[in-house]
């Protein structure tokens, strides 16, 4: 691959990208729907944070802004750019830390496994994902001897995922004679976006949704002897990435310097990023991705030619994994078949809710979603009725495991957010969609919310979703 042209590479992964996402066009992912609901309260004129309930760093839903937070082709076309500059980046980084061939394999290898991996996760553009490319180019700032650029990339990494604390870390393998300047780039990001949050007044609420909510989502883990799982689920994606694995191995094998150890503890940083909070999601896997795609590519670039040829068929691995479901979806969406695929259940679930409350909208009509369906908001296209787009803030039960537990982690936050809320206008319609799966849950069951339920008839039902609307006086 050391012949191919960048430019002729990045036009394959574009088209390639784009060709395979479309296929996701007809489903939106709730991780992706999150940020699209927030976009379009932002839209019609919410600030974050101050006016709306958002648990993620700023630049999440401000990207979504870039294409209107439409879902369909737009979305996809998003995902497919984004996995091309993912690829540039880790052509840079490659390039700076090793050679051309390097680059070209880091960036090749790097795009396929951004395009096949867990569907909701490759697919959906979420903190975890979007901070690969600052990444990868932060590293590279690192290695060509630029640390300010560097600790700029950390610091919109920040506004993003506050992993990227861990990649400014790394960065600090090459530039640790530079570290002032590394920390100088990250806190100039950080004091300017300080800065415009409170100018608008959500600097102390942003404090509270982001920091110290997700502190405490982050030691509230529900995974049962999570270390154990931890190494299953990482010895199973190492065999998902053989390739890659198998290339870094060569790597560390055959070399024995100061680079190699600069390496290995960017490795080590990343690993640590996916550990952070105990759960081993395959989103958070995207941390360690970075350094194995360029480690692994440094090593399998030396092998010789037909040698790598055959260290290629491990890449049939992922592909006969998840190659099918691209075809899958295409056939659902020339409406070959209805689809059936399980984990777009809910998904479909929150389609059937929104069809079934078109022709009962008026003008002036708001929504309050019950549970972790922001989707709705962007299928009805309603506004949100409160400043909250789901129901943890409100219940104190995180989504992570709402639906088959009620145990309540914040309880006092939730006990203010309801009392708060009572004092407001009621939404015209409510959409539970908590309660049939977890009836404990249920909106009319919570204390707070049961003095509303003669407010109330109930207008439709789909299988995991009640809708109800507020009578008329």
């Amino acid at each position: 691959m050391d012949r191919v042209r960048p430019s002729v590479l990045f036009a394959v992964i574009l088209g390639v990208s784009l060709l395979l996402r479309l296929c996701h066009a007809g489903v939106l992912w709730v991780e992706e729907a999150y940020p699209s609901a927030a976009a379009l309260e932002m839209l019609r004129g919410r600030v974050l944070y101050r006016d709306l309930w958002f648990d993620k760093p700023p630049l999440f839903p401000l990207l979504y802004l870039l294409w209107g937070a439409a879902e369909g082709w737009a979305l996809r076309l998003a995902g497919a750019v984004f996995v091309t500059l993912s690829a540039a980046s880790a052509w840079f980084a490659a390039r700076r830390l090793a050679g051309e061939r390097e680059a070209a394999l880091a960036a090749a290898l790097l795009a396929f496994f951004l395009n096949f991996g867990v569907p909701s996760a490759v697919m959906a553009l979420t903190p975890d994902l979007l901070l690969v490319p600052l990444h990868l180019a932060a590293i590279g700032c690192a290695a060509a001897g630029w640390p300010f650029a560097a600790g700029l990339l950390c610091g919109a990494g920040l506004l993003l995922n506050s992993k990227a604390a861990l990649v400014l870390v790394a960065c600090g393998l090459w530039q640790w004679r530079s570290a002032h300047r590394l920390l100088s780039g990250c806190l100039g990001v950080q004091i300017l976006a300080a800065a415009g949050l409170a100018s608008v007044g959500a600097l102390g609420p942003y404090w509270e949704q982001v920091w110290a909510w997700g502190g405490v989502y982050s030691r509230e883990t529900f995974v049962d002897n999570p270390w154990s799982e931890g190494l299953r689920r990482t010895l199973n994606w190492a065999g998902m990435h053989g390739a890659l694995a198998a290339g870094a191995a060569i790597w560390f094998w055959q070399r024995r310097d100061r680079e190699s150890a600069r390496l290995a503890g960017w490795l080590l940083i990343s690993l640590a990023g996916v550990a952070l909070g105990a759960r081993f999601f395959p989103r958070y896997f995207f941390h360690l991705l970075p350094a194995v795609a360029v480690i692994g590519a440094c090593g399998l670039a030396r092998l010789p030619r037909r040698t790598l040829a055959a260290a290629t068929l491990l890449l049939l691995v992922p592909l006969v994994r998840y190659a099918p479901r691209y075809g899958d979806l295409a056939l659902d969406a020339l409406g070959v078949r209805p689809s059936t695929w399980r984990d777009l259940a809910l998904e479909r679930d929150s389609r059937a809710a929104a069809t079934l409350l078109a022709p009962l909208q008026r003008p002036g009509d708001t929504l309050l979603v019950w549970g972790y369906r922001p989707e709705l908001f962007v299928f009805t296209q309603l506004p949100a009725a409160t400043r909250f787009l789901d129901s943890q803030p409100l219940s104190g039960v995180l989504a992570d495991r709402h639906l088959t537990d009620s145990t309540v982690t914040f309880p006092e936050l939730a006990i203010r957010h309801r009392t708060a809320l009572g004092r407001q206008p009621r939404p015209q319609v409510i959409i539970d969609g908590l309660g049939p799966l977890n009836p404990r849950l249920a909106f009319f069951k919570l204390s707070g919310f049961s003095a509303w339920a003669g407010d109330y008839e109930m207008i439709g039902k789909t299988s995991f979703c009640v809708l109800y609307r507020l009578r008329t006086p």
